[in-house]
């Protein structure tokens, strides 16, 4: 407490400079949308794959076998069967995440980019100057 100051003066806080609430909403918006569109785009190159015949490694074709232990308990057998009947789903599974990842960094690097040059000043105003410190060659 100063001495000249009165306790019962309220400073305001500044505001938080957070980003901007659309950039949530779409950050949102894009955690659904990325897996989508990767899944779906896996669902057609595989298939566009298989009518070409590329060489696909014949682990990730046919239905996926689970473990005995989800067989034998009825609660893990209902959430896992619908899986275990997709045909082709490892391949699917595989390039799907291979793609989300691919779209993921071309996003964040793009938006690294347009940030660099539409965002904020490096220094602000209350930042101090670099120093103009020039080194001398040492010598012995």
């Amino acid at each position: 407490m100063g001495k000249y100051r009165s306790s019962a003066v309220r400073r305001e806080k500044p505001k938080d400079q957070g980003p901007h609430v659309i950039w949530r909403g779409l950050g949102c918006l894009m955690m659904i949308i990325i897996p989508l569109i990767s899944f779906a785009s896996s669902y057609e190159l595989v298939n566009y794959g298989l009518s070409n015949e590329w060489s696909i490694p014949y682990q990730l074709l046919g239905t996926p076998k689970l473990p005995e232990f989800i067989y034998k308990s009825d609660a893990l057998w209902t959430v896992f069967k619908p899986i275990t009947e997709i045909q082709h789903f490892y391949a699917y599974l595989a390039i799907g995440i291979l793609i989300m990842i691919l779209l993921s960094g071309f996003i964040s690097v793009v938006y690294a980019i347009i940030y660099r040059i539409l965002g904020p000043a490096r220094w602000g105003p209350l930042d101090m100057p670099p120093p103009k410190f020039k080194s001398k060659k040492y010598t012995r």
